[in-house]
C-alpha cells in the first residue's frame, strides 16, 4: 500500500512539472539571406539550446511571463518576451540580423570555432572573396602580395619577414582549406593554382607561431581559405578573364618582339555552383586556365574541378557527413634562372623544368552536434600528388600519397569557456626512384585548447601540442623550450604551448598579447633530394634537423566609424625567434677531387638545405581597413605597413663558413613593406586603387653575385663568364638598389543584375621589379574580365 501511494505521489509530481513546463519549437534563419543558421543559442533564464544543422531549435522553460534571447557571433542579439501558459507547446521562427560592425567580423582560425575577430588573442586579417573577383584574380597568391605582412616569392609565402625562399620545397607557413592542411607528402609545399578560389567565402591569415593547433608547418603562421555554403536559392557564377603582357621597357627583354610574335597573353575560365536539394547541399566549381608566359617558354595550362557535399539528417537531429573533392591536371614548363640581366625574361641553357602533373584529394567528413552542445567531427583526407617532371633530361618524377585523419571535440560551456581537443594521425607515403627514393613516413599528435571570457571584456587563451614525427630512421626528438633552445632532446615526441590575452578596454579598443611555440620537421624534398636544376647539383643532407621557435606579440585593436563608415586600426610589435633554422645553401665539395678542367668542378658544386643556426625577427606591423558608405560612395579599404629586422644573432664573418653571407641579416627578405587597396563604388561604378612597396633586398646568397669559381681557388678574371650562376646580377643590384613601388588601376561597371564588366591595369607604371635573384616579376599587363551570376 505504501509502495502503490509513492508511485501515486510521484506520478502527480511528474504530471504537474510536465504540465508546469512549456515548450518552445522554431527555427533560426538569416533576416535578409534567409539561409538557416546553425549554432544559434537559445537562452531563457537558466534554460539554454542550441540550434541544431538545419536551424531548428527546441526550448522548455516555465510557465508565466518569459524572455526568450537568440545570440549568435557576428549577429545582432534577438529578444522576445511572451506570455506562456502551463503545457503549452509553441512555435517561433526567429530571423537574426546581421552586425555591419566591422569589428563582429567572425573568424575559426584562431581557436578552431566561431569567434569575433576583435576578441582573437593574436594578430589576423580577414580577405573577403569580393576583393579576389575586382582584382580579377586566376589563383590564390596573386591576391597574397596585398595582404598587409604578407610577402610572396616565387609562390613560397612569408610572413613578417618569417622566410626566405628555398627552392619549391618546405613551407614555414601552414595553407589550409576549411580547416583542412593543403601542403603535399613529399615537399611540403604549397601549389596555389590548386587552391578553389572559385568557392572562397573569406580567407583568413593568422601571423606568428601556430603549431598548437596546427602543428609542423605552421611554424610562421597559418593561411585558412573558408569556401561558402548553399543558400537557400541555387546560385551560379561564371567569370571569363584575359591578359596581355604589355613590352617591357628596356628592349632586350622582349623576346616576342624579337621573335617576331605577338604579345604574350593568358586566359581563364572559372564557374561555381551553390544549392540546395532537400537535405543535401551541393558546391561545384572549376577552372580552365592557359598562359602563354612572360618568360620565354615558361608556360602553364591548367583544368580543375571541385566538390562540396554535405547531407543533414532529419531524423538524427544534429549528425551531418559530407564529402569535398579536388582534381587538377596541369603542364608547363618553370622557369628558376635568368640567361642574362640583359635578357632577364630568357632562360638560363637547360634551367627550364617541364612537368605534367597530377593532383587530387578526397575529404569525407561526419560531423555530430549533441543536444547538450558538444560538437564531434571526425575528418579524413586522401591527397594524391603525381609529378612527371623533366630538367635537362633529367627525370624529377614523384608520386607522393598522404592519409590524414583528424577527430575534433569541442564544447560551448556557460560563462563564455570553449575547449577544443583533437588527435591526428597521417601517414605519407613517397615513390621517386630518382629523386628521393621510396620513404614512408608519419605523424601523430594531440592537441587541447582552452579559451575563457571572463567579466565579459578578459578572453584568456592557452593551449598545447605533442607531435611525433617519423620518416625512414628519422625520428622525433624533442624537447620542452621557452625563449631557449634545449639541447637535451630526449623525448620521443616534440611539445609546443601557447597562451594569448585579449582585453576590452573600451567598447572599440581591444588589447591583446601572445606567446606562441612552432616547430617544423623538414619534408622529404628538403632532406633526401638528389637532382640537377639549370646545370646545378641539388644534394641530400640526411642529417637534416627539425627547425622550431616561437613568436611574442604586443598588440592593440582599435574600431572607428565615419558617418557609415566602419573599420578598426591595428598596430602589434612582434619578435619571432628560431632555432636550427633551414636554409638553402650553396655548397661545394673539391677537396681531393680531380678538377682538372671547369666541366670536373661542375660535378661538385650546388645547393643542399642545412640548418644554419638562429634566426630573429623584429618589428611593427601596422594595418588599417574598413568598408561602409561615405555620403553616397561606397569605400572599401585595406591597408597596411611592415618593418622587419630579420637577423642571425649570432652571425660572425670570420666564422661563416658557409660564405653565403656579408651581412647579418638574413637572405631575401624586405625589411619594409607597404600594401593599400581601395576601391570607390557610386551607383553602378567602381574605380579601384593597388599599391605595394617593398624596400630594397639587402642580403642575397653571394654565389649569386659573384663567380661561383672563387670559392674553389679561381680568380674570376680568369673564369668564363657563364660560370657566374645568374649573370650580370652584381651590377644589376647596383643599378637597382632601392626599393620599389607597384601600383595597379581597376575600373568596373554593373552592366546589369547579372553582368558585370572589369577593365584592369596591373604594374600601371611598367616597373621593374625582382621578388628573388634572377625572378623579375611582369610587365604592364591589361586584364578584361567578364562575371555573369545568376
Amino acid at each position: 500500500m505504501i509502495k502503490r501511494i509513492s508511485l501515486f505521489i510521484f506520478q502527480c509530481i511528474l504530471s504537474y512539472t510536465s504540465l508546469a513546463q512549456c515548450i518552445i519549437k522554431g527555427k533560426v534563419s538569416d533576416k535578409n539571406s534567409k539561409e538557416v543558421l546553425p549554432g544559434v543559442v537559445l537562452q531563457c533564464g537558466d534554460k539554454n539550446a542550441l540550434s541544431d544543422a538545419d536551424g531548428y531549435f527546441e526550448l522548455k522553460i516555465p510557465a508565466g511571463r518569459q524572455t526568450i534571447k537568440a545570440t549568435m557571433v557576428s549577429y545582432v542579439p534577438f529578444f522576445k518576451t511572451m506570455e506562456v501558459q502551463q503545457g503549452d507547446t509553441l512555435r517561433l521562427h526567429i530571423t537574426l540580423e546581421a552586425s555591419n560592425k566591422a569589428l563582429d567580423e567572425v573568424v575559426v582560425s584562431a581557436g578552431k570555432f566561431e569567434q569575433k575577430l576583435s576578441e582573437v588573442t593574436v594578430s589576423m586579417e580577414v580577405i573577403k572573396s569580393d576583393l579576389l573577383q575586382a582584382k580579377a584574380i586566376a589563383q590564390l597568391d596573386q591576391i597574397m602580395n596585398q595582404v598587409p605582412g604578407v610577402a610572396i616569392t616565387d609562390g613560397q609565402l612569408s610572413i613578417r619577414g618569417g622566410s626566405g625562399f628555398t627552392y619549391g620545397a618546405g613551407s614555414r607557413v601552414m595553407m589550409l582549406v576549411d580547416g583542412m592542411p593543403m601542403i603535399s607528402a613529399d615537399a611540403n609545399d604549397i601549389k596555389f593554382n590548386y587552391v578553389p578560389i572559385e568557392n572562397m567565402a573569406q580567407m583568413e591569415v593568422m601571423k606568428g607561431a601556430s603549431s598548437v593547433l596546427y602543428g609542423s608547418s605552421a611554424l610562421n603562421g597559418v593561411l585558412n581559405m573558408r569556401t561558402k555554403f548553399a543558400g537557400e536559392k541555387p546560385e551560379t557564377q561564371i567569370t571569363t578573364m584575359t591578359g596581355i603582357y604589355g613590352n617591357p621597357d628596356r628592349e632586350s627583354m622582349n623576346w616576342w618582339k624579337q621573335q617576331k610574335k605577338s604579345n604574350p597573353m593568358y586566359q581563364c575560365v572559372t564557374f561555381s555552383h551553390s544549392e540546395k536539394i532537400k537535405n543535401l547541399d551541393l558546391v561545384l566549381g572549376g577552372q580552365f586556365y592557359n598562359d602563354d608566359g612572360y618568360r620565354d617558354s615558361a608556360n602553364e595550362q591548367r583544368i580543375r574541378g571541385n566538390v562540396n557535399l554535405r547531407y543533414r539528417f532529419k531524423k538524427v537531429e544534429g549528425l551531418m557527413i559530407g564529402l569535398n573533392a579536388t582534381m587538377m591536371a596541369y603542364s608547363g614548363r618553370l622557369f628558376f634562372l635568368w640567361k642574362s640581366a640583359d635578357s632577364a625574361f630568357m632562360s638560363r641553357p637547360n634551367a627550364l623544368s617541364s612537368y605534367n602533373n597530377l593532383r587530387e584529394n578526397i575529404d569525407p567528413y561526419i560531423t555530430y552536434i549533441s543536444k547538450k552542445g558538444g560538437k564531434h567531427n571526425l575528418r579524413g583526407r586522401y591527397f594524391l600528388t603525381n609529378n612527371t617532371n623533366m630538367s635537362g633530361g633529367i627525370n624529377q618524377g614523384s608520386r607522393a600519397e598522404l592519409y590524414y585523419g583528424e577527430y575534433q571535440w569541442q564544447k560551448s560551456f556557460k560563462k563564455n569557456f570553449n575547449i577544443t581537443t583533437g588527435l591526428v594521425a597521417m601517414k605519407q607515403v613517397v615513390l621517386a626512384p630518382t629523386l628521393y627514393g621510396i620513404k614512408i613516413g608519419k605523424n601523430i599528435a594531440g592537441y587541447a585548447q582552452f579559451d575563457k571570457k571572463f567579466f565579459n571584456r578578459l578572453t584568456i587563451s592557452a593551449g598545447m601540442r605533442a607531435e611525433y614525427y617519423k620518416v625512414d630512421t628519422a625520428t622525433t626528438h624533442g624537447s620542452f623550450f621557452l625563449v631557449k633552445n634545449n639541447t637535451k632532446n630526449n623525448l620521443p615526441f616534440q611539445p609546443v604551448f601557447r597562451m594569448g590575452l585579449n582585453y576590452q578596454a573600451f567598447e572599440y579598443t581591444f588589447i591583446r598579447a601572445s606567446f606562441g611555440q612552432g616547430y617544423r620537421f623538414p619534408s622529404d624534398a628538403e632532406k633526401y633530394i638528389t637532382t640537377q636544376v639549370g646545370g646545378l647539383n641539388i644534394y641530400p643532407n640526411s642529417n637534416l634537423q627539425p627547425e622550431r621557435g616561437y613568436t611574442a606579440e604586443l598588440g592593440i585593436k582599435q574600431g572607428f566609424k565615419i558617418g557609415n563608415f566602419q573599420g578598426f586600426a591595428d598596430v602589434a610589435g612582434y619578435l619571432t625567434h628560431y632555432y636550427n633554422m633551414i636554409d638553402f645553401n650553396f655548397v661545394y665539395d673539391t677537396a681531393g677531387k680531380n678538377v682538372g678542367s671547369l666541366t670536373d668542378i661542375a660535378k661538385y658544386i650546388g645547393f643542399q638545405f642545412q640548418n644554419i643556426g638562429e634566426a630573429q625577427i623584429t618589428g611593427i606591423d601596422a594595418s588599417l581597413s574598413g568598408s561602409g558608405n561615405i555620403g553616397p560612395i561606397r569605400v572599401d579599404l585595406l591597408s597596411g605597413y611592415t618593418y622587419s629586422n630579420p637577423i642571425n644573432p649570432n652571425y660572425n664573418a670570420a666564422k661563416d663558413t658557409l660564405g653565403t653571407s656579408r651581412t647579418n641579416v638574413l637572405r631575401y627578405r624586405n625589411k619594409t613593406m607597404f600594401k593599400s587597396d581601395v576601391q570607390l563604388t557610386y551607383k553602378k561604378i567602381s574605380i579601384g586603387w593597388s599599391a605595394r612597396y617593398n624596400s630594397f633586398m639587402q642580403n642575397v646568397d653571394r654565389r649569386f653575385t659573384q663567380n661561383v669559381l672563387y670559392d674553389v681557388g679561381m680568380p674570376d678574371q680568369y673564369a668564363p663568364e657563364n660560370w657566374f650562376l645568374l649573370p650580370g646580377m652584381a651590377q644589376y643590384r647596383q643599378v637597382h638598389n632601392k626599393g620599389v613601388w607597384v601600383n595597379d588601376v581597376r575600373i568596373a561597371c554593373q552592366a546589369s543584375e547579372n553582368l558585370r564588366l572589369s577593365f584592369l591595369i596591373n604594374n600601371l607604371m611598367n616597373t621593374e621589379f625582382m621578388s628573388r635573384p634572377g625572378l623579375i616579376e611582369p610587365p604592364r599587363t591589361f586584364v578584361f574580365q567578364a562575371t555573369f551570376k545568376f
